[in-house]
């Protein structure tokens, strides 16, 4: 709701006060505040006196999608088309909502019909940027963005939007402009600080410098760009050699965000624990005739900030393998098995899996094949690189027995340090505490042990500082790990110009250089807490 155009909102306003639902008016204004804890039981109140009002379905249908109830939205929204065929903000909620849970072929569908017969609408022109944005095509999204800033009044929300995906795209030059014009209309907009930082090639001038720290002291920031300044801050008084400010910096920004997170590393430790108890090697050799035998996928795991994006810039530089992005699907498929309805409940992950067929397996393998499907084109493999399924490489081979898998480890202290200093667009919640990802690392080595144990040979170590100090060799061991022949240009893979979403995106596009592998002795004096945590892995 909060990132629509204003022209949505107004529409939306006409058509809840002619509905004459003052308590559906009050829901929306809440919504739009974020209050959605005082917006739901007003909608509840009009369906409970109307069980057939779409204006409330398709208001809870949104609460849904801002608190992670995406199947309940989508089903509300379903039922509302049902009833109002023509209720296009309804299908302009559906739309979104398909998207939100990936499907977004069906999204493009409703928003293709939509456009149809409204092809200026700039909220659901924006709505299908966004959603081909999703799926990879951010030459298409490009377009769009800046067809609807020529066209409509400019916001900071959609600069930034645009300079994203020029980002990703490679043109630095023009994502730093959109940067520029998002914080020139706003200028406390975090967000727009960090992304300039996060090019990590970009440097701050003393001037820009001096202006973050005034607007990080304003009483009136909230919280939300005060911590993307504050990371912003640590990033470029590291560049400046000013490294205690920098951490202090860096540790205010994670403070605050590690109290917007839901993390528990107690927890975490026994999820991890009970994967090593379930995945025995008898799982997987009475499973023999299960899964999808297909040989395309190749997964890079491990945590992020490990050098996975260096390994799939390599690989995709080769004409049989295609790079897509950090791809959710297995981590949906692993959730669905979990059938946790909400949050308290018990997870039936990994236990799940017995309950499935040998057929029931196989068949997850083909879906994930089909889900991904509209990521990629007709190269005989592509790279799913979601770091986070090191935690499913048991449920990976018995679904997609033929999967290769790449394991991308990098010394523990640069690696957590990394992590410490990123702050990620969305997840990695166990990365705002030295402790907590000093305990991350540690519980992703005991469970990679394990798999290396039940699965003799299946999954490669691939060591970021052995691919810096001696990249062919390395490069050769990976390609023929992947039963790939060797290819020149995969040592050139800084000659790439493909898509690259993550925060390396701009380190891929150089050759290899050394100056990062030690960057966390900069900052040891601040470290006891991450050394502590990691014990025995150090």
């Amino acid at each position: 709701m909060t990132d629509k155009s204003s022209d949505v909102r107004l529409a939306e306003a006409d058509a809840l006060r002619a509905a004459g639902h003052p308590e559906l008016i009050e829901a929306a204004s809440h919504i739009m505040a974020g209050a959605f804890g005082k917006a739901e039981p007003l909608c509840r109140i009009v369906l409970k006196r109307d069980p057939l009002d779409v204006n409330a379905m398709r208001l809870l249908a949104e609460i849904g999608m801002e608190v992670g109830r995406l199947e309940d939205a989508e089903a509300l929204l379903e039922r509302a088309l049902q009833l109002a065929p023509d209720f296009r903000l309804a299908r302009g909620s559906y739309a979104n909502a398909l998207g939100r849970r990936g499907k977004f072929e069906a999204a493009l569908t409703e928003l293709d019909a939509l456009l149809a017969s409204e092809p200026a609408q700039p909220g659901y022109l924006v709505l299908k940027a966004n959603t081909l944005v999703r799926i990879g095509d951010h030459t298409s999204a490009i377009a769009i963005y800046r067809d609807v800033l020529a066209r409509a009044p400019a916001t900071a929300g959609l600069q930034m939007s645009l300079g994203h995906s020029l980002k990703t795209v490679g043109d630095q030059d023009e994502a730093i402009a959109a940067y520029n014009a998002a914080r020139a209309m706003r200028d406390d907009l975090g967000d727009a600080y960090w992304s300039l930082a996060n090019l990590k090639t970009f440097r701050f001038s003393d001037e820009e410098i001096d202006t973050m720290r005034r607007v990080a002291a304003r009483e009136t920031i909230d919280r939300e760009d005060y911590y993307h300044l504050a990371f912003a801050l640590g990033k470029a008084l590291e560049d400046r050699g000013e490294y205690e400010e920098s951490f202090t910096w860096y540790r205010r920004g994670n403070a605050i965000k590690r109290r917007l997170v839901a993390y528990n590393a107690d927890e975490n430790q026994a999820d991890m624990a009970k994967l090593s108890d379930y995945f025995a090697a008898s799982i997987f050799a009475s499973r023999q005739n299960a899964g999808y035998q297909i040989r395309a996928p190749i997964f890079i795991i491990g945590l992020p900030r490990a050098g996975s994006t260096l390994l799939e810039q390599i690989l995709a530089s080769h004409s049989q393998v295609e790079g897509t992005q950090e791809l959710p699907d297995i981590i949906s498929i692993a959730r669905r098995i979990a059938d946790k309805k909400r949050a308290g409940d018990q997870s039936n992950y990994p236990l799940g899996i017995s309950g499935l067929t040998d057929s029931d397996l196989t068949a997850l393998g083909e879906e994930y094949i089909e889900r991904t499907r509209i990521h990629r084109t007709d190269a005989p493999f592509f790279i799913d690189k979601m770091p986070n399924n090191f935690a499913h490489i048991g449920l990976i081979k018995l679904i997609l027995p033929n999967a290769t898998i790449i394991d991308a480890r990098r010394h523990p202290l640069a690696c957590c340090f990394s992590g410490y200093k990123q702050l990620f667009a969305k997840g990695q919640h166990f990365t705002y505490n030295l402790t907590d990802i000093g305990r991350y690392y540690a519980d992703y080595v005991r469970l990679m042990r394990h798999w290396h144990h039940v699965l003799p040979g299946h999954v490669l170590h691939m060591q970021y500082e052995d691919v810096v100090a001696d990249t062919e060799t390395q490069v050769r061991r990976l390609l023929a790990h992947c039963g790939l022949p060797f290819e020149e240009a995969c040592l050139r893979f800084y000659e790439n110009r493909r898509a690259v979403k993550t925060a390396s995106s701009e380190q891929v596009r150089q050759p290899i250089f050394t100056s990062g592998l030690d960057q966390w002795e900069n900052y040891e004096p601040w470290l006891s807490p991450l050394k502590t945590a990691l014990g025995e892995t150090l």
